[in-house]
Parts: C-alpha cells; structure tokens; sequence
C-alpha cells in the first residue's frame, strides 16, 4: 500500500505502482489543475511540488511518491491568493491559460528556494516551462513581483 499527502490529505493507492503521478491526481484524487502536455518532462504543463521541489509530474511515479508531501495547483492557497497567484492577475499572465498551473507551480517553488531571484535566475528556473502562446515576458514579470510580496 503506498501512501501519499496531496494538499494535506492522505491518500492510499493499491494499485500500480508505475502509475504516473499526474494521473493519479487527476483520475484517482480528482484534481484536474494539473494538466498533461507531453508526457516526457518537456514542457511543464505537468509540474507540482513535492517536498518543496518543483517536479513534473507525468514523469514521477506514484511510488516515487511514495511518504512525500506534494501540492498541486488546488493545494498552493485555498482561495487562490498565493503570492504568485495574485501578481499572476495582477500582470495578466495567461492568454490561452493551459501552462498556467505549471508556470505557477514552477514560480512558486522557485520562491520557496530563492525568495528574491534576479531576473536572470527567474528565467533560469522557469526555462523549462514551454508557454505555446510566448507570454515568459509577463511570467517573467509576475514572478518578479510575486518576489516583493505583491
């Protein structure tokens, strides 16, 4: 039995234990913030926390998992007003929106580590993010003011 904490609550799973993260979240748990993009770790789209470290999910078994604490999208604030969130509509970040909870997931933990990165070391981490629409300016922008507390 693998046991697991997303946002605070324990779950169980019995079944495989290849299973992906991701689509234990969505499927099993039910939280579909968290978004498949490319299945490889490529894009980000998948990205949450674990133990304070930012991961793709898609890529992470539910094994790997396994006794670690992980926050999705749902899990960052309970009414949306994480840091990153609000400088995110502060800026007005998304255009289509389908990166967004990995962008985010993405700033966040990089404000866990580094809580008033250069610009440089904003792009750095969130390099491995693909936004399909080019909207790094504005996540660029929102991270950075997410780091001065908004």
């Amino acid at each position: 039995m693998i046991k697991l904490k997303i946002n605070g609550q324990e779950h169980s799973w019995d079944g495989d234990p290849d299973l992906s993260l991701l689509w234990f979240i969505r499927d099993e748990v039910g939280m579909t913030g968290t978004k498949f993009g490319c299945g490889q770790a490529l894009c980000g789209a998948c990205t949450v926390i674990m133990d304070k470290e930012a991961i793709r999910s898609c890529i992470t078994s539910v094994s790997d998992a396994s006794g670690r604490e992980v926050t999705t999208i749902e899990g960052l604030h309970p009414t949306g007003d994480h840091a990153v969130q609000k400088a995110w509509r502060q800026v007005n970040v998304p255009q289509c929106g389908f990166c967004q909870a990995g962008q985010i997931m993405q700033a966040a933990a990089l404000l866990m580590d580094n809580p008033k990165p250069s610009h440089d070391q904003i792009r750095e981490a969130m390099s491995g993010n693909i936004c399909r629409c080019g909207c790094y300016q504005r996540i660029e922008n929102a991270v950075h003011l997410a780091s001065t507390g908004v």
